[in-house]
């Protein structure tokens, strides 16, 4: 028999090959109801053939008891109902047979073989029974009775419980279909809650990744300048007022040009772009449980049907929420947008920050090559930080060592360098060690690998440092 999905979930509560107790309580009184037929028409066999009542009866019993066995062996109940047949026996157990045997998943061309069996053997029956009737008067209908009452009885013992039994079994394929699907969307359903958390917490760090960088940038670089500039006015402040002065203007002007970079920094903080994503990602995550919970609660043949459309919904919540998450992703990672995403600093402020670089007391030389131009914003951006970083470090680990900054615009690419040679012996006591947190190489890094670029850092044969970035224009 074709077993639904309820019966596969309740599979091994049974006795023995029927999946549920219920099951075997209705085959066992189908079984009952049969072998009293069968018995009670036993009777008549043994006036018939001239045995023994009790031997017609026995027989009767046993025949209709292979009811009990109609899930097991179909065939064999349908086979010894035609066995029967001659004897005017097994009705009941002939009809639910061809039931059983239509209803399970044996090929068609042996239910059509056995119904047309059983069809054959009943009209023969009925045929020679009807027509002895006729004979002996105890039927006084016309020569047309004996055929049509053959045919129709035939008729009317086959094609019931068969037609029956095959809409029975398509109707229970097409459930066990239906409820295939609903798993398949409902599982579906959770891969995509998984995949879309999975980029929103992607999405999440990639963000406070780029939140730290752009920090580092800002904060690193213009610190080291004050400190710079601030053991100079200490050292030069007795001897050298008028210059003391001016170092002290340059503290203060870094120190502006740091606040209102880092109040920039705040106010894309603040300006709640990131939250649109979150709130369509809980909405989504809202649909998605409840979507998850109307599936699941589907047990019977209609709210199975019903989870098809439920689970369509929560794939389509999945998928809102996925793209809430690349949406949030992408803006997070580019900083970019109408929102109030403030603009970055650019190439046109290279000579600024390397200004600034000498001011403080470093040299630098800063070498432009190929024709300028105006690139994308995140290229520009990212060619300033690398520069900014690279004379920040220099600043930090090799103080008083010049510094050559190259800048190439080519075809399709702008190339960055910056190198510095080997520092002075320390001893001139105007430099101080600047602490150093080890990011600014890898921020550096992942800034040119995010464009698709080239970085490369290390030391020289000379005994200083070279930074190098090549990103596609």
């Amino acid at each position: 028999m074709t077993t639904t999905g309820e019966e596969h979930t309740a599979a091994g509560t049974g006795p023995w090959w029927w999946v549920r107790w219920r099951s075997a309580v209705l085959d066992a009184g189908l079984a009952l109801a049969s072998a009293a037929e069968c018995g009670g028409e036993g009777v008549r066999f043994a006036h018939d053939a001239g045995l023994p009542v009790p031997i017609g009866v026995v027989f009767g019993v046993i025949a209709g008891s292979v009811l009990l066995v109609r899930r097991k062996w179909p065939i064999a109940v349908v086979l010894v109902s035609i066995a029967i047949t001659p004897a005017q026996m097994g009705f009941l157990m002939g009809l639910v047979g061809l039931y059983t045997l239509a209803a399970s998943e044996l090929p068609r061309r042996i239910t059509a073989a056995l119904a047309a069996m059983s069809f054959a053997g009943m009209l023969i029956v009925t045929f020679v029974r009807t027509h002895q009737g006729v004979m002996s008067g105890d039927v006084t209908m016309g020569d047309w009775f004996v055929p049509f009452a053959s045919i129709t009885t035939a008729i009317g013992m086959t094609a019931p419980p068969v037609l029956l039994g095959l809409y029975m079994g398509a109707r229970r394929r097409l459930m066990e279909s239906l409820r295939e699907r609903a798993d398949s969307l409902e599982r579906e359903l959770q891969l995509l809650a998984e995949r879309a958390e999975e980029r929103a917490e992607w999405a999440r760090s990639e963000e406070r990744t780029r939140i730290a960088r752009e920090m580092h940038d800002v904060v690193a670089h213009r610190v080291s300048l004050m400190v710079v500039h601030a053991a100079a006015l200490q050292a030069i402040a007795r001897k050298d007022p008028e210059k003391a002065v001016k170092n002290a203007a340059l503290v203060g002007d870094m120190g502006r040009q740091a606040l209102t970079e880092l109040r920039e920094m705040l106010g894309v903080l603040r300006s709640g772009n990131g939250a649109d994503g979150r709130v369509s990602a809980a909405s989504s995550s809202a649909a998605l449980s409840s979507t998850s919970s109307s599936s699941s609660s589907s047990s019977s043949s209609g709210s199975a049907v019903a989870a098809v459309p439920l689970a369509a919904v929560g794939v389509a919540a999945a998928v809102a929420a996925s793209r809430a998450a690349d949406g949030a992703g992408v803006g997070g990672v580019s900083g970019a947008g109408a929102g109030g995403v403030v603009e970055g600093p650019c190439l046109a402020e290279l000579d600024e920050l390397v200004g600034q670089s000498a001011a403080a007391g470093m040299v630098v030389a800063l070498s432009v090559e190929g024709d300028v131009r105006a690139y994308a914003r995140e290229v520009e951006q990212t060619a300033y930080r690398v520069v900014q970083e690279a004379l920040t470090n220099v600043h930090k680990h090799a103080a008083g060592a010049k510094t050559y900054v190259r800048l190439a615009h080519r075809m399709s690419e702008i190339a960055m360098q910056v190198e510095n040679e080997c520092p002075p012996e320390v001893g001139a006591g105007s430099s101080v060690r600047l602490p150093s947190g080890g990011n600014g190489l890898l921020g550096m890094k992942e800034r040119v690998a995010a464009l698709g670029g080239v970085f490369v850092s290390g030391p020289t044969d000379a005994g200083g440092f070279r930074v190098s970035a090549v990103i596609p224009a």
